[in-house]
This record gives structure tokens, sequence and C-alpha cells, in this order.
């Protein structure tokens, strides 16, 4: 077979207007209320970004590094990639969690998790507590990382879908931000507060979270899927319609959830080979396993976890210089990630990966050119150009695969897969960060600039395996966007057999037929004649 182009037809269900809200969507109460509750589901991510910043942060801070001993390179190995390896180590349980008793428990437990450690590591006494609390960091957010984004991309308002789904990877930049800035203020505290309460900080995501989740509606898809129809109905219409269960879009996303979950039953039985033993899930695969991997090995590990060694390289020692870059580097990147996550349903997926990935290897080329320079003869000029691509890397590297790193990958699988699929891009995201924790200190030991060669030219075949491959999605529901992958024949069975679906609901209606009904009709006969 041919690789993909990345050229998809635009036929297909797409929401017709006439289904959907008029006016702005902060004129409608009942989505500005959907909105609000999301929050609680979206900033699930600040807890891997805080703490990606904290370890930065640390590394500057006199008190930290007396504590315990200085720690050698190995050790910083260790200190870091000892929360990947705990997520790592609960990726396979919490897909089961997730789809077992519902996205919002999985939201709970792993809140709990995290805050049970993050205490842990704020009152640790040894290293041997250090690293255990953190590896319960790590256990715990892999269970809420994995219900949330299910969650908001199976609860948001249709047009809604896309943003907010982006914005969840965007808000990791919310825990570097206030991990950053934390330990920028408290590294003047004479004493091992300086360094405490950073680790305090990171679980105050979870208190959130547990004060606020019982709040939040439970996700459709899954109510569906496990005979609650009722309540789907109602969560759908309460908060996609301001309870109207006759409106045309809760019919129509009612039809095409139950249509699609049972096209997708018919096929097989759910297990962790399934996702690989359909052309179209190989082809979801092949795409989900990339981005995970290619979201860290862009050599922006270097930058997110050794900030401090690439600042000591080019003559920036100074704990305070150190510590304020690293939170001017966080607000920044989260500047450019949020207007990416605002522009991806106007821009499009397949060109924001692709400007992206050839904008950090242009980036990261010039990097390694300044840094072989400025090692060979240092030269404050080359010292600040080199800062200043560092900045402009990472914002290329915010446009992509902070806001679609988890969007995409979710947008693109079926429900039945869904949390699975998740769960395979988590194994490839963690495993690439355990082996860029422990080996990316000690290469840059060794290797110095030359390191960076290898990131440059690992950056071509990016490149290369994002042109071929990303498949464009934009404008398609969750269930269309799934059928894409599986060919234009699963498009055209879903599309008969939800218009079938909503044609047969139409003649049960007791009262006569009003325009509500008629816009479904139309929406539906628009669709055979696409």
């Amino acid at each position: 077979m041919a690789p993909n182009t990345g050229v998809a037809r635009s036929g297909g269900m797409q929401y017709d207007s006439s289904l959907l809200h008029s006016g702005k969507w902060w004129q409608h109460g009942y989505i500005v209320k959907l909105n609000l509750l999301l929050v609680i589901p979206l900033i699930t991510s600040y807890a891997n970004g805080f703490d990606g910043s904290m370890m930065n942060g640390l590394q500057s801070v006199q008190y930290w590094k007396d504590y315990f001993g200085n720690p050698t390179d190995k050790d910083l190995g260790l200190f870091n990639a000892i929360q990947s390896i705990g997520a790592f180590c609960a990726i396979p349980l919490a897909p089961y969690v997730a789809d077992g008793v519902g996205r919002k428990k999985g939201i709970v437990l792993g809140s709990f998790l995290v805050l049970i450690g993050a205490i842990l590591q704020t009152c640790t006494q040894n290293l041997g507590m250090f690293v255990g609390s953190r590896f319960l960091v790590g256990f715990g957010t892999t269970f809420a990382q994995m219900a949330s984004p299910l969650l908001i991309s199976e609860v948001a308002y249709p047009t809604q879908r896309a943003p907010l789904t982006s914005l969840y990877n965007t808000l990791w930049f919310s825990g570097s931000i206030v991990a950053a800035w934390s330990t920028f203020g408290t590294f003047r505290i004479a004493n091992n507060w300086s360094w405490r309460i950073p680790s305090a900080l990171q679980g105050l995501s979870s208190v959130i979270q547990l004060l606020f989740v019982w709040f939040i509606p439970e996700s459709p898809r899954w109510l569906i899927n496990r005979g609650r129809d009722e309540e789907a109905k109602a969560i759908l219409a309460k908060y996609h319609s301001g309870g109207d269960l006759s409106h045309p879009l809760i019919t129509f996303e009612y039809n095409e959830i139950k249509e699609a979950l049972a096209l997708e039953t018919e096929a097989a039985r759910v297990s962790w080979l399934d996702l690989f033993r359909t052309p179209g899930n190989r082809r979801r695969m092949r795409i989900i396993i990339a981005i995970g991997v290619f979201s860290q090995w862009s050599g922006n590990g270097l930058i997110s976890y050794y900030l401090s060694k690439v600042l000591d390289g080019i003559g920036i020692t100074s704990s305070k210089d150190q510590t304020l870059l690293n939170g001017i580097l966080a607000i920044y990147n989260f500047i450019i990630a949020i207007t990416a996550s605002m522009s991806v349903e106007k821009v499009g997926r397949r060109p924001l990966f692709i400007i992206s990935t050839a904008g950090m290897l242009v980036s990261y080329a010039i990097i390694t050119a300044m840094s072989g320079t400025y090692e060979r003869a240092p030269n404050n000029d080359v010292g600040r150009t080199l800062l200043a691509f560092v900045f402009i890397f990472n914002g290329f590297y915010a446009i992509a695969y902070t806001p679609l790193l988890v969007s995409y990958t979710v947008e693109i699988l079926p429900f039945l897969i869904r949390a699975k699929g998740l769960a395979a891009m988590n194994f490839s995201v963690m495993g690439a960060i355990i082996f860029n924790q422990y080996t990316n200190p000690i290469a840059l030991g060794k290797l110095k600039w030359k390191y960076y060669l290898i990131y440059t030219i690992w950056l071509v075949f990016e490149l290369g395996y994002v042109w071929l491959w990303a498949l464009e999605t934009k404008g398609r529901s969750l269930e269309e966007t799934a059928a894409l992958f599986d060919g234009e024949d699963a498009v055209a069975e879903l599309t008969h057999r939800t218009g079938h679906d909503i044609a047969a609901a139409g003649r049960d209606i007791k009262h006569s037929p009003s325009d509500s009904q008629e816009k479904v009709n139309e929406h539906i006969h628009r669709e055979h004649a696409a």
C-alpha cells in the first residue's frame, strides 16, 4: 500500500450549521457552564508540566543540591526518570479503570494518588522517600491523564471539541509556569523550604479536582456503551441544547453514537490486539506511536529537564538567571500553545504538524551550530543567539506537539479502542521520556554540543514521516474522524445507519412534525447527496 499523502476527501458527515447553536457560543449559558466544568479535567496536565519545570528549577537551588549531596549526572537521570517510570507502570491498568468504572472515577483515583505523592515529596527525609514519592506522583498521574482527555472529547459541544481537547495538553504549561516561578521565588529562602514549597505545589491541581470533579457530567458515549441511554440523552440535552430533548442535534448525536458503537461491536471484541488487527487501526497506530515518540525525541527533552546544563554550556550559571529564564520560557510556551489550540480547526492538524517539525529542524540545526561555535570560542553574541533559538525552537514545538499530541490521538480512535489507543500513545511517550532522562545528562556530559547533532539528524526523519502519514481531520465529528481511517465505505455505512435511525425515530414522535425534525431530515438528505 502506498503511503498516505495526507490528502483526505472532504466528503463525509460534518455538522450542519442548522443543527448547532446560533450566534456566539458564550451567548448560550449551557455551553458556557459546560466549558467551565471541563476546566476540571483540563488541568490534569498541570502535574506533568509542573514536574519538568520543577526539576529544572531545583537543579539551580543550592539547598536542594546540598540536601541530596550534589547529585551526579546518573542521580539526576534517576530523579527525573522515576516519575515517568511510575507513569509507565500504570499505563496497562489505566484503560481498564477509564473503561470499566467511568471517566470521572478515573480522574478521582489519579488525583488522589498524585496528592498523596505530592505530600510525601514535600515531607521527604531521605533519597529513598524522594524517589518513592515521585514514583507515586507519576503512577497516579497516568490514571487521571487517561480519563481526562476522553471525558473532554466525549462531552464537549461539537464546535468546542477541537479547541478544548487541544487545550488539554497545552495546560501542561500551567504547571510549568507555577513550578518555574515558585522555584524562582523560593531559591532565596535560606533553608530546605526553598525546595519543599515547590514540591507541595505539585498537588495543587489534585486538590481542585477532588473538590469539583463531582459536578462534571459523565461521558455520554461511556453511558450508552453501558446501556444507560436515558442518562446519556439527558446529559447531551442539558449541555448541548439547554435541556431540549427533542432538539435535532441531540437526536443526531445520540443516534450517531449508537450506530458507531454498534458497528465497532460487530467488528470485534476489544483487546490490545485490536489496535493492530485491521488496516484502519494499523494506520492509526502508525501515526499515534510516532507522534508520541516525536513529542519527546525532537531535542525538547534536553530543554525540558536539563535547561540548567544547557545554560551552563553558554556561560549562564547563576541560580537567579537560570530560574528566571526557566520562568520566562514557560510563559512564552504557554502563550504559543494557547494560540495554536485556538487555531486547530481553522488551520488544520496536518499543516500544524508540518510547520512545527520543519521549524524545529531549522532551529535545532542553528542551536547545534551555535553550541559548537561557543565551545570552541566562548562569545557573548553566540551565546545570546543560541538562547534566542532555544525560544524559537520551543515556539515551533508548541504549535503542534503540545496541543495535538492528545487531541489528535483521541479524535482518530473509535470509542471501543479509544482508551487503549491513548494508553499506547502514552507508552510511546513514557518510553521515550525514560530513555531520554537516563541518557541525556550522561550523553550531554560526554559529547557536549555534538549530542545536539543526533537530534538534528533525527528531526529530518520526523519531517519526512509527518509529511507522508499525518492525515487531515478538521471539520468532522469524533465518529466520522474515526471512520475516516477505515475507508470511505465505513464513512458511508455510518452515515446511512445514522440517517436510518433518525428517520425511524422521527416516525415514532407522537406530536406533529416540528421544525427540529425537518432540520434533521434535511441534514441527512444532504449527507446522502454528498
